[in-house]
């Protein structure tokens, strides 16, 4: 290599580490406009320049991950790939499984990502960089109940505990089933964060009717406090629901106005 060849790879590279410094973990090309002070196109041909050398790589189109020199052609770049939601994402936040089990509501590890996001979302799922992601889309009025975590630099937004335990009853398949959601649930009832009051302030601001219907009928079943039953009961709206919209539910539990499989039938009162 001529000298010349060397001075532009280390102009290269100190450009790059500024781009890194201003950017964190992540690098998108409007990091790069402003540090180099150049046209969106100048940026995206130089940050695709540094991808071809390996020094970084491509996570989808306009994002970029920085690439450590020790790593080899089979490793992951991103170490944490919650990092990618809100650069990807916002507004929005994680929650449903992913949140359940950072909130200690359960042990079992979902290697999914679950967001929620108000962003127009193509596709329920997608591999970002060996990382599966599945998304749910919501309007801008259901962004509360969020808790934000730092991770480096980024700061990632999370539904709370009690957020999460209602986005589980508000589509369970975010947790796995419902089965799940129960297990989820009932640890929820032991933690001393526990607040029925802000279950059924959630679950009123989600303005799904189902929620109560699962909620009130679970509540039933794992003995939770009376003042929680009673406020779901009041919330009951017409029409009937299912326990789990994913799996038939032949029979009805009349005082729930809820349709559950017949494994569940028998765990019913007052029906």
């Amino acid at each position: 290599m001529d000298p010349v060849s060397l001075n532009l790879t280390a102009s290269s590279r100190d450009q790059l580490a500024a781009i890194l410094r201003a950017s964190g973990d992540l690098v998108q090309v409007d990091d790069a406009v402003k540090v180099l002070g150049v046209s969106r196109s100048v940026a995206a041909k130089s940050l695709a320049r540094w991808e071809s050398r390996g020094w970084l790589r491509r996570l989808r189109r306009g994002l970029y991950a920085p690439v450590p020199l020790s790593l080899t052609a089979e490793e992951n770049v991103l170490e944490d790939p919650w990092t990618l939601v809100p650069e990807l994402f916002a507004p929005g936040y994680i929650g449903g499984a992913t949140a359940a089990h950072h909130w200690d509501l359960t042990e079992q590890l979902f290697r999914t990502i679950f967001v929620y996001t108000t962003r127009p979302v193509r596709t329920k799922e997608e591999t970002i960089h060996s990382f599966p992601f599945q998304f749910r889309h919501i309007g801008e009025n259901r962004l509360f109940g969020m808790a934000a975590l730092w991770r480096g630099r980024t700061k990632i937004l999370l539904s709370d505990v009690h957020r999460t335990v209602v986005d589980l009853f508000d589509d369970p398949s975010a947790g796995g089933g419902i089965r799940h959601v129960e297990s989820c649930f009932a640890a929820y009832l032991h933690m001393k964060e526990v607040d029925i009051s802000r279950l059924v302030e959630y679950g009123d601001r989600l303005g799904n009717g189902a929620v109560f219907k699962r909620l009130g009928f679970l509540a039933e079943r794992l003995h939770a406090p009376n003042d929680l039953i009673q406020e779901c009961a009041k919330r009951l709206t017409k029409g009937n629901a299912k326990l789990d919209p994913t799996l038939a539910a032949p029979r009805l539990v009349k005082r729930w106005r809820l349709a559950v499989p017949d494994s569940w039938k028998e765990s019913a009162t007052h029906d």
